[in-house]
């Protein structure tokens, strides 16, 4: 069965990942921009990093067959650091014009503050500008406020609802959003957040419509392999394969090919690559033979 990963944080994560995702049926994967641990000191460091799940991740990507795509934002926590917001806003639009960008994201609150909502609310008018949709990061915190917040905000932005992704929900957070007409992130981790049988009680329950599942795996305790592991739970609960295939391609498929960008015919085949290749000089072997791989 093909997936779709939609938010795993490779810049995080070892080759070694990609080829484990590729054999276990990931066919492309979607990286979020995102914080990175601690909170960077000028724009050029939000540069440099924009600059590299563009580049050398899908580079990397392609090597073991995944199709790679990303998003571009200032996230909510970094919203907060005046050292960088408003530079980062600065060089946002010109990011968010490129092809392998889908959405602007991760965007959203973190700790509910005003300046977050000010920023979070700039970038929605963005991304209405480039026509793309958006991925929001929900608190961890406090998180049916933090829902409620963001949809109300969200709703006075007038962004088409089709359009926006709420992600890492919960069973707390499914009444509140299944009737607005937007996508539902589910994030899939090893201990924390959402785990494979929780997601399977909530689809038996609720179904598929307009839901999305991800690993949101990065620098943490977390797996990127948490999509293939639930589609295993999922199966052995009898849910019929149709309904597996549309929460792990079609719907993040539909949801991302809003932004005109995805070439879903491409997608059709995996990723191909000259393992002899390099990206500015550097390649993903370290020496080996890519005809023994």
């Amino acid at each position: 069965m093909r997936i779709f990963e939609p938010h795993a944080h490779m810049f995080s994560r070892v080759t070694d990942d990609y080829e484990r995702m590729a054999l276990a049926g990931i066919r492309a994967v979607l990286e979020p921009a995102f914080w990175l641990g601690q909170n960077r000191t000028s724009v050029g460091t939000f540069i440099d990093y924009f600059d590299t799940i563009l580049g050398w991740e899908r580079f990397r990507a392609a090597q073991f067959g995944i199709h790679h795509y990303c998003t571009m934002a200032l996230n909510p926590r970094e919203a907060n650091d005046d050292r960088v917001n408003d530079d980062v806003m600065a060089v946002l639009p010109r990011y968010c014009q490129k092809d392998g960008v889908l959405a602007v994201g991760e965007i959203g609150l973190d700790d509910q503050t005003a300046k977050e909502e000010k920023y979070f609310l700039a970038q929605v008018e963005l991304a209405k500008e480039c026509g793309l949709p958006i991925l929001i990061h929900t608190p961890h915190r406090d998180k049916k406020k933090g829902f409620e917040r963001i949809i109300d905000l969200v709703r006075d932005s007038g962004i088409a609802m089709e359009h926006v992704l709420l992600d890492h929900g919960n069973e707390e957070t499914i009444k509140v959003t299944r009737d607005l007409g937007c996508y539902q992130g589910f994030s899939i981790y090893p201990f924390t957040k959402m785990d494979p049988n929780r997601m399977t009680r909530i689809v038996l329950e609720y179904g598929v419509e307009r839901m999305i599942i991800n690993s949101a795996a990065d620098w943490g305790v977390s797996d990127p392999l948490m999509v293939p592991r639930t589609v295993m739970k999922l199966r052995q609960a009898r849910v019929p394969d149709s309904d597996i295939e549309t929460l792990v391609w079609d719907n993040p498929v539909a949801f991302f090919a809003q932004s005109g960008r995805l070439d879903t015919a491409e997608l059709e085949w995996p990723a191909t690559a000259n393992l002899r290749e390099t990206y500015e000089g550097n390649a993903v072997l370290r020496g080996q033979d890519p005809d023994q791989m």
